[in-house]
């Protein structure tokens, strides 16, 4: 479109020009020329529609429609048509008016063309993305940012802020989503693919579909949240009808492919290898890829809203067939060993589950009838009859089941009935009566009669006689049937608490206990009319037992508490050192832990003289006599004479294990000296007088077992004293067999190795002091005699008592404690000798030097007095 020039001379000002005539009429005809050109093409525009269905059509429009407005707008700003403009209204020309108000449409046109290819052109590569992306996953990634995208256009946009042109676009965009879809997922090529990608690309479309949905409410939920924007409030049908119609079909294809896939797992290669029919198999995946070919073979078109009632039916058609042949595959796989419903017996639960899935099929069945066109085709047929055939092998089955049911429960429940009401159980190998137990015999079989003829009544099936009189007295053999189970869990746990010797101890109790138990296990049964009676006869007699054990167990306790503290008693105590350094000495130490254990076995022989009497008084209570020598009681008093065998060999191992840790401990017990006895450096006491005293020690801590007596055989009473000899008496104690034992034995020598270890190892550091022999060894007269009449210089002198002052120093400076593992060794006595030896050589070298110098000063002065 090109606007007409005036050909006249317009040079020259304005004002002029439109005072001459002739100018003023020919400038006329040009503007209302360019007046119907500009409404002409104004008219058009409008009128033009996006050709095409999709959004990018909605871009294109716009920007052609921007093009021809901006073309003609540039035309209308040229210098001439400016001044023709001017001219005809300096002369008040009539046609300016209207040419003005077409220029003004033109300009608000052009501007509405500019803005909205603008906001269009920032939308256009999610719109390119959107039609031409490569798959469906470019297209959900699209949508969330499209959006987004929309609602900056909305808040913006002078144009798309209106609902009108903003659902316009929003329903582009909506179909170009759904010829996506549509070009996609064609049914006639669909069921002819790879199963997985034809699922996968199904999905994919239903998820793409549902994010368009998902993304607008989305949106919608932040700029209601802002409070600052304009709310969507489009018009949804006109959004997502369609979309939503075609998501439903997406999912109902998916649901045909996951069911044809599900089917062909189900009839693998290995279900040939199994049946041993591969041609069954075979025939089966014909059938079930025939289930897709009304799909295959459509007269309409799936996805569109007008076909809903075509499409239903064809998915009813589908599901009716998969249900009858699903279920019938689900009968035939599970017959032998049928899914039952919590707590449902075997044979009812088997028979409600072949209902369940008869009801199944008879439901869809009906629901198929429904329809008189889906019946009446050939698919139909087919369908009702598979189901009568399934519906007649249920009932077969059902009839079966329950046949053989009435027929073994006729047979076998007086049998049952006839059990006695417990069983005896014996372990082996038989030890004592903790190895008989008792279980109730109340058969699992009966109570599964019980809950069969139950459950075989709701179903409406006829049942013995006494199988119902049975099932009605159910909660009384089940209260008789857990009385029985309590009242022998009762009896196991306390006979559980017994050890042997208390077993053998209540022998007699136990057996009369079983006495009692007797009818139960040998004449009573389940139709009797004393059992009752026979639960409270046992439980009163096992309260009476119980009532028994727990005295023994009391008395038990109480010798075990007085066993405990002689096991416990620490048989070397040491006293404890007054002042850093200073540690007793050897004899102190040893005697200490003498007396302190004399003390100790004191009480210990009181607590275990009164053993015999607790032994006494469960005599009484299980004997009726208290004489201490019961013959019932013989294997009682003899455990509990090995329990204290036991405990007292345990007390001396623990005692002895703990002593010579102490020994081989860095923590010294004693202490002992180093002295100068005569020429040689010896300890104070010795170390064989050391070694004598731990012997004792050691020896003092086994012979604590003289003082428990030993018991007369068969009884609790204390061996009297045996006159062997005239002088002599006997004693019997645990002493002859506690010091035999060769821990206790290895014990006591590696004590015995370990001190003296550490005696020698002080021995051995003592010779260091070897070095300082001269000061004892030689003889100080005969030295210094010898010295003396040599006449040595004075220089002589000097280095004999340096030598010896140097001696006395040196002694000074040795360290005066030696820790050796448990003894201390005191070396201040032996350095105070060696010291005292050495001044001894320093006076008597001093008397001789000042002799000699005396008897050389007497003969200078005589020498003076002559001269």
């Amino acid at each position: 479109i090109k606007l007409e020039m005036p050909t006249i001379n317009l040079d020259g000002e304005v004002s002029v020009l439109a005072t001459v005539p002739e100018v003023v009429e020919a400038l006329k005809s040009f503007a209302v020329t360019w007046q119907k050109l500009i409404s002409t093409a104004l008219e058009e525009q409008l009128e033009k529609v996006p050709q095409g269905n999709g959004p990018l059509a909605e871009v294109e429009f716009w920007r052609e429609r921007n093009d021809t407005l901006s073309a003609l707008t540039e035309q209308t700003k040229l210098p001439e048509v400016q001044k023709v403009l001017a001219i005809l209204q300096e002369a008040g020309s009539e046609y300016t008016g209207d040419l003005q108000i077409v220029l003004s449409d033109l300009r608000k046109h052009h501007v509405e063309a500019v803005d909205n290819v603008k906001f269009l052109s920032a939308l256009e590569r999610h719109l390119k993305n959107l039609t031409y992306g490569t798959g469906f996953n470019v297209v959900l990634d699209t949508i969330p940012s499209l959006m987004n995208a929309l609602r900056m256009v909305w808040i913006i946009s002078r144009h798309y802020s209106k609902d009108k042109w903003m659902v316009r676009l929003m329903e582009q965009i909506a179909w170009e989503i759904s010829a996506r879809v549509y070009k996609a997922v064609d049914l006639r090529t669909l069921f002819k693919e790879d199963r997985a990608a034809a699922k996968k690309k199904t999905a994919e479309a239903k998820s793409t579909l549902e994010q368009w949905k998902k993304c607008y409410f989305a949106v919608r939920a932040q700029i209601e949240a802002s409070g600052r924007e304009q709310h969507w409030e489009f018009d949804r049908k006109r959004l997502f009808e369609k979309t939503d119609y075609m998501t439903s079909v997406c999912q109902d294809l998916y649901d045909i492919l996951q069911v044809i896939e599900e089917f062909h797992n189900v009839f693998s290669p290995e279900l040939k290898s199994v049946t041993g029919d591969p041609k069954r198999v075979d025939d089966l995946l014909r059938r079930v890829d025939g289930l897709t070919s009304p799909m295959e073979e459509l007269t309409f078109d799936p996805f569109s809203i007008k076909s809903a009632c075509e499409w239903n039916s064809i998915m009813e058609e589908f599901r009716a067939e998969v249900s009858v042949e699903n279920i019938k595959q689900i009968f035939v796989q599970n017959l032998k060993d049928p899914p039952l419903y919590k707590n449902h017996p075997p044979v009812a639960g088997a028979i409600y589950w072949s209902r369940s899935l008869f009801y199944r099929i008879k439901h869809t069945i009906l629901r198929f009838q429904e329809v008189e066109e889906l019946l009446a085709s050939e698919h139909g047929k087919e369908v009702k009859q598979i189901y009568l055939q399934v519906a007649k092998r249920m009932k077969e089955y059902e009839d079966q089941k329950y046949c053989q049911w009435k027929d073994e429960t006729e047979q076998m429940l007086p049998l049952l009935l006839r059990n006695t009401l417990l069983t005896v159980v014996t372990e082996e190998p038989v030890t004592t009566n903790k190895s008989v137990h008792f279980i109730v015999n109340f058969s699992p079989a009966l109570q599964e009669i019980i809950i069969e003829t139950k459950y075989m009544e709701q179903l409406g099936l006829p049942v013995p006689e006494t199988a119902r009189y049975v099932a009605l007295q159910e909660d009384k053999y089940l209260r008789y049937a857990n009385r029985l189970k309590n009242m022998l869990d009762h009896y196991h746990k306390l006979m559980a608490t017994l050890s042997e010797a208390e077993t053998r101890l209540l022998d007699d109790h136990i057996q009369e206990l079983w006495s009692v138990f007797k009818s139960g296990h040998r004449r009573l049964h389940w139709n009797c009319l004393g059992i009752g009676d026979f639960i409270v006869r046992c439980t009163q007699a096992i309260r009476k037992f119980e009532s028994l054990v727990h005295q023994v167990h009391r008395h038990s306790e109480d010798i075990s508490n007085k066993l405990l503290f002689i096991e416990s008693t620490n048989l070397f105590k040491f006293p404890v050192s007054k002042s850093g350094n200073e540690l007793p000495k050897a004899k102190v130490f040893f005697e200490y832990a003498k007396c302190e254990r004399a003390k100790d076995v004191a009480h210990m022989v009181r607590k275990y003289s009164a053993i015999p009497q607790v032994l006494i008084k469960v005599e009484g209570r299980v004997a009726n006599t208290k004489s201490g020598k019961s013959p019932k009681l013989t294997s009682y008093y003899a455990y509990w004479e090995n329990r204290i065998y036991q405990v007292l060999t345990q007390l001396i191992v623990k005692n002895l294990q703990a002593f010579n840790a102490a020994v081989l401990a860095n923590v010294p017990l004693f202490q002992t000296e180093a002295v100068l006895s005569v020429s040689e450096i010896i300890l104070q006491p010795d170390a064989s007088e050391i070694d004598r005293m731990t012997a004792q020690c050691i020896q003092g801590c086994i012979e604590v077992t003289k003082h428990f007596v030993r018991w007369m055989h068969g009884t609790c009473i204390e061996c009297p004293p045996q006159h062997v000899k005239e002088d002599e008496v006997l004693t019997f104690s645990f002493y002859s067999d506690v010091s035999q034992n060769p821990q206790i034995i290895e014990q006591a020598v590696l004590i015995t190795q370990n001190v003296h270890k550490t005696l020698a190892s002080l021995s051995k550091y003592l010779n260091q002091w070897q070095r300082y022999h001269l000061l004892w060894k030689l003889d100080k007269d005969v030295v210094v005699e010898r010295l003396a009449a040599e006449k040595p210089a004075c220089v002589t002198f000097d280095e004999e008592l340096q030598f010896y002052t140097k001696l006395a120093q040196e002694v000074t400076q040795q360290p005066l404690i030696k820790d050796e593992q448990c003894i201390r060794l005191q070396l201040a006595p032996l350095a105070s000798t060696l010291q005292e030896n050495a001044r001894g050589w320093v006076i008597s070298l001093g008397k001789l030097l000042n002799e000699s110098a005396r008897e050389e000063l007497f003969s200078l002065q005589e020498e003076i007095q002559v001269g």
